[in-house]
């Protein structure tokens, strides 16, 4: 499997994406690299309503986040705006810092980020709509726009290997956390820095089911990597995997079913700097027919072709746009 230069990881370290975050702000991020795609409007950007802006997207640093960016860009553009490209930033923090002072106008994000890694909150609400109108409600104080989610649920999950669940027959996560007590040294787990200690990642995950994996058990690295020694390896029993991955089909992997609905649901939607969206409002209009297609499935099939088959993001976004009759070429 060919890899490509974006990497698939959903929330680098916090602290790094910070320090990032005031570098870029102070510097600004109006000098991203200008999209020069030769795009028409399609069902969406009829008249080109933005003819005469100048927008720039952004994204985190995890194929998903940057194909939403990339789409949002060629939307952009196809409804007659100049669009300057700053997507791939690392960290959640980032390209949340680049919104909130206006140094970049739109990006993608998701609901459960939203609600417990940036507005603190350590409860999930479990109802999808409610989250989504939870956080929309709070961060509007915030100069933050969040525009109607996707079905796109891109949340943390577990897998397994069908080959080594055809040994343990794993289905859920109180499965998992049955078998950590039964055979301690069975349970090993493959993870990233963040999730082994973000409050809805693993420790929460272990108060939650009651579980405790031993801490030599538990091995940090990247998300790429997760996968592989999931699949091909026995270093990791389980592997921290996100829903929407492409390559857990591609990998042949078992996701366990989270029957305590522990983690938070991760709806994508569009997030707006304020000043951009009061002066600018059709891009709501723009946005939701999108948003309306970005399943769960879908959202697999567009990484996996990043993920897995090595095509570059911009171009999966493009030709999904197109096959979709969002926008046109030329």
């Amino acid at each position: 499997m060919r890899r490509t230069a974006y990497v698939s990881r959903r929330r680098a370290l916090v602290i790094g994406g910070l320090a990032l975050a005031v570098t870029l702000s102070g510097c600004g991020l109006k000098s991203g690299s200008p999209m020069v795609d030769d795009v028409s409007p399609g069902s969406v950007g009829q008249g080109e309503p933005l003819k005469g802006a100048t927008l720039t997207v952004t994204s985190k640093n995890f194929s998903e986040n940057i194909i939403l960016g990339q789409m949002t860009g060629l939307v952009f553009r196809a409804a007659g705006a100049e669009v300057l490209d700053r997507t791939n930033l690392p960290g959640s923090i980032s390209a949340r810092e680049a919104i909130i002072n206006g140094d970049a106008d739109a990006q993608w994000d998701y609901t459960g980020t939203g609600w417990i890694t940036f507005l603190g909150h350590a409860d999930p609400v479990v109802d999808p709509k409610k989250q989504y109108e939870a956080v929309r409600d709070e961060d509007r104080g915030n100069g933050v726009v969040w525009l109607p989610p996707a079905p796109l649920d891109n949340t943390y999950a577990l897998a397994i290997s069908k080959k080594n669940n055809a040994r343990y027959r794993l289905k859920t996560l109180s499965d998992v956390a049955a078998l950590a007590k039964k055979d301690p040294g069975a349970v090993t787990i493959c993870v990233e820095n963040e999730f082994a200690s973000r409050d809805d990642g693993l420790p929460g995950m272990e108060k939650k089911y009651g579980m405790r994996i031993p801490a030599g058990n538990i091995r940090k690295m990247d998300a790429g990597i997760i996968y592989t020694q999931v699949s091909e390896s026995d270093s990791c029993l389980l592997g921290e995997v996100f829903t929407t991955d492409g390559r857990i089909k591609a990998m042949n992997l078992d996701v366990l079913e989270d029957d305590e609905n522990f983690f938070p649901n991760y709806n994508a939607s569009p997030v707006i700097h304020e000043a951009t969206f009061e002066k600018y409002p059709v891009i709501a209009e723009l946005l939701d027919p999108l948003a309306k297609k970005l399943t769960t499935e879908v959202a697999q099939t567009l990484n996996a072709k990043v993920d897995v088959d090595g095509e570059d993001p911009h171009e999966v976004a493009k030709d999904w746009l197109v096959a979709e009759g969002f926008i046109g070429e030329g």
